[in-house]
């Protein structure tokens, strides 16, 4: 959509990064129940999980306004 208002854009991104967020920590709870797991898979998708944190932490922080109280 290109004549689509950048906020707009953050706001979709913001809610796809938030659902891949949601979609990983169930999966790890699912790996993670049955023994034995595999702990290697498991780390990637918590290495996954964090970079995705970061960039919901990023763009929720570049929707707040700079406001100096």
């Amino acid at each position: 959509m290109p004549d689509e208002p950048e906020s707009k854009k953050q706001d979709r991104k913001l809610d796809t990064l938030l659902a891949e967020h949601r979609d990983l920590d169930q999966a790890i709870v699912t790996l993670t129940e049955c023994t034995p797991y595999d702990q290697v898979q498991v780390a990637r998708l918590k290495k996954r999980k964090l970079w995705l944190r970061d960039q919901i932490s990023l763009l929720q922080g570049a929707a707040t306004p700079n406001i100096i109280a």
